[in-house]
């Protein structure tokens, strides 16, 4: 297969009007990635080197998103909607270029297996000129039947166009096909509209190649596979899909989820053996975690790196940027964003780091945080080694605490601390014997006057 040259066409120009969304339909995501994202990814584990993208409702923001997740993927407009046929034939000069495969597949079935495409091209290798990718849902109805026989597709056959008997057949037409590209633009140009909504149907060039004694063969995907999305409880039905399977995955390969079916995961979440998940976690895009962590319950990870044997949680966030070294912990209610943990430091609770370093062996004091904001620019904060941060104190940026350095609690920090240096910044606490006994006099008193008061009113 490696020495086959293949193209996938992605169909993605439908404008998904029952999603009720300004959003084009295939830029709704699936764990944290756009629906045609993951059709991307399909087609090129399957073997694709090149991807050309059929758009239309949201060109331009359809060509934003295409340039971030598939910055080498074509991107072609079809300017009337005639059709799945007219929609390929959008791609007409990436598909002229002479591959030996081409893929055709739908911009809203995420959940398309790499394998499905494989063996399309498989039985391609072996000489048919077209296969149709079909499924066998629980419930057939609406769907066109594939019609076989002594092993080659005849035809793909609507539901309404179906005699009784056909009606019984499980085996359906996904929609997705591979065809051979020497017989690719032959066969479309093929294809007419001579029918009731006058378009052209990229369905039929299984009739057009058999009437000219090609081989046309179907192949199976799992009903998954093949599921489309065209509204939003669907896109939550494959998204639980996703996350079975990835949930699935993540165990099998060494991970302890707890609670699995609470756990979230994104596209590129990569989480190492021997890591525990309690429950209610969710990891946004762009998590790395070394094995041996333990990520602790209602914990919202996204864009950050765990080190080996860290502790996370419970009730953590990190945010993108957070960079927690070996053996590092970032405790309960804290948050921490663009800094760097390093190797033992702890961060235990009710504490926020922003764009700061938090150096080895050091510990973070409950309520301290870094204040790294003044309005208009961010400021660096950089911990040393060793140092204690009592708790309640906040570190105004830029500032610097050296190494075994000691913040005593309560303190504001505004200049760089020395090694091994104690810093106050706090005002002096003044003790009045009795005065508390006073003002809880005076206070009660002045309570009882505004109740008596408030009776005579009425």
């Amino acid at each position: 297969m490696s020495q086959r040259s293949c193209l996938s066409v992605i169909l993605a120009a439908g404008e998904g009007t029952r999603m009720k969304s300004a959003l084009p339909k295939v830029l709704h995501q699936i764990a944290g990635l756009p629906m045609v994202a993951h059709v991307v990814k399909a087609a090129d584990a399957a073997g694709a080197s090149s991807d050309a993208i059929v758009i239309g409702h949201g060109a331009e923001e359809m060509r934003k998103a295409v340039a971030k997740f598939s910055p080498k993927a074509e991107t072609f407009v079809q300017e009337e909607r005639l059709g799945t046929a007219h929609a390929v034939l959008a791609a007409r000069e990436a598909i002229s270029r002479g591959y030996d495969d081409i893929l055709v597949m739908f911009g809203d079935t995420p959940l398309i297996d790499a394998e499905a495409l494989t063996m399309a091209r498989l039985r391609l290798a072996e000489g048919a000129a077209v296969v149709v990718i079909g499924f066998r849902p629980p419930n057939p109805t609406g769907y066109g039947r594939l019609i076989e026989k002594d092993g080659k597709l005849t035809a793909i056959r609507e539901e309404k166009d179906c005699s009784e008997e056909e009606k019984k057949i499980g085996f359906c037409n996904a929609g997705m096909m591979a065809v051979a590209g020497a017989h690719a633009l032959t066969l479309l140009d093929a294809v007419g509209n001579k029918n009731a909504k006058g378009e052209y149907y990229l369905t039929d060039i299984v009739e057009i190649a058999s009437a000219q004694n090609l081989d046309v063969v179907a192949t199976e995907a799992s009903f998954e596979s093949a599921l489309g999305i065209n509204n939003r409880a669907e896109l939550a039905q494959a998204e639980a899909i996703w996350q079975q399977r990835r949930r699935h995955d993540a165990m099998l390969s060494g991970v302890t989820l707890i609670a699995p079916e609470t756990v979230f995961f994104s596209y590129d979440t990569d989480i190492g053996a021997d890591t525990i998940v309690e429950p209610n976690v969710w990891f946004g895009p762009g998590v790395r975690i070394a094995g041996g962590a333990k990520i602790h319950a209602f914990s919202h990870i996204e864009g950050a790196t765990i080190g080996s044997n860290c502790d996370v949680g419970p009730f953590a966030r990190l945010r993108p940027g957070a960079d927690l070294r070996n053996k590092a912990k970032v405790g309960n209610f804290c948050e921490v964003k663009q800094a760097v943990i390093e190797d033992g430091a702890k961060v235990n609770h009710l504490t926020y780091i922003g764009d700061a370093r938090v150096g080895s062996g050091a510990n973070i004091g409950a309520g301290a945080i870094t204040c790294n904001y003044d309005g208009y620019s961010k400021f660096f904060t950089d911990i040393g080694e060793g140092a204690f941060i009592g708790s309640n104190s906040s570190l105004v940026a830029p500032v610097s605490i050296g190494k075994g350095g000691y913040i005593a609690s309560g303190s504001v920090i505004t200049e760089s601390v020395p090694d091994d240096a104690l810093a106050f910044g706090r005002a002096r606490q003044k003790t009045i014997p009795g005065k508390g006994k006073e003002l809880r006099e005076r206070f009660a008193s002045a309570a009882a006057a505004k109740k008596k008061a408030a009776g005579a009113d009425h």
